[in-house]
């Protein structure tokens, strides 16, 4: 494959090389900018859509070697190209995001179609595991490299009809722990951290649920109207400092940004 001339690990003034999965939008979009404007590199990955292509652009504008790779973490074989043509352009990473999510299906749990339960475990936790071990030739080395999860209430809790998501939410925690473990050899770390309730597209979605099918419809809609949603800059604002910064004792440990 042709080297593209931005897919390099580092360019002059770098500060580092992150990965950020559901770049386009939300949580992921505002770390994006973020990182790239305090002097990153940053390669923006979530489904080929418009926002994604935006995002890009006002990314570039902070840091111009930063690029995207079109990528849908439920199918499988678009992680391994996608991995693959990244581990053959450039030579390490610093760190990865693992925001990318789906809240589907949002239904009581024996309602729910099991094909569309399967895809919520693969994007929300299969596809982390998947894309996370094909990157691993570019994590491991002399340099620290960071990966930084987005974890969810859901995690400790259970909610009505989400039965899907607080299930990879859970699992997705010990896989951060089960990370730091194994990759302090390495010199990889690996933490968790839940950002509250952020006004994002994955709350339209919720919003957007069938009231008779989702015990908890009403609460989220008035998370919206009475203004408790917080902004994903100032969270991105807030997951900064662990996401480039947390230490190898840090490493495993789960964070909630409404304790920092």
């Amino acid at each position: 494959m042709r080297r593209h001339p931005q897919m390099i690990r580092r360019f002059q003034g770098s500060m580092g090389a992150y990965l950020v999965t559901g770049a386009s939008k939300g949580i992921g979009r505002s770390v994006a900018l973020l990182l790239a404007e305090h002097g990153h590199q940053v390669i923006l990955l979530a489904r080929d859509s418009k926002e994604l292509r935006t995002t890009l652009a006002l990314v570039k504008k902070s840091s111009e070697n930063s690029f995207s790779l079109p990528c849908d973490l439920a199918s499988p074989s678009q992680i391994s190209e996608t991995a693959q043509n990244l581990v053959k352009s450039i030579e390490g990473l610093d760190g990865l995001v693992h925001n990318a999510g789906s809240i589907h299906p949002v239904q009581p749990m024996m309602d729910a179609d099991v094909s569309q339960w399967s895809r919520s475990i693969q994007v929300n936790l299969i596809g982390v595991q998947d894309l996370t071990q094909r990157l691993f030739p570019l994590l491991k080395g002399p340099q620290h490299s960071r990966v930084t999860t987005i974890s969810s209430g859901a995690s400790l809790r259970p909610v009505g009809s989400w039965s899907a998501y607080c299930t990879a939410k859970a699992g997705l925690d010990m896989w951060a722990r089960c990370m730091a473990e194994e990759g302090r050899d390495h010199n990889i770390s690996a933490i968790s951290v839940a950002p509250g309730i952020v006004d994002t597209g994955m709350q339209e979605d919720i919003r957007a649920a069938d009231p008779a099918e989702f015990p908890s419809h009403e609460a989220f809609v008035s998370y919206h109207t009475d203004g408790h949603l917080t902004d994903p800059d100032d969270v991105a604002s807030l997951l900064y400092p662990l996401i480039t910064e947390h230490t190898m004792q840090q490493s495993g440990q789960r964070f909630d940004v409404r304790d920092l």
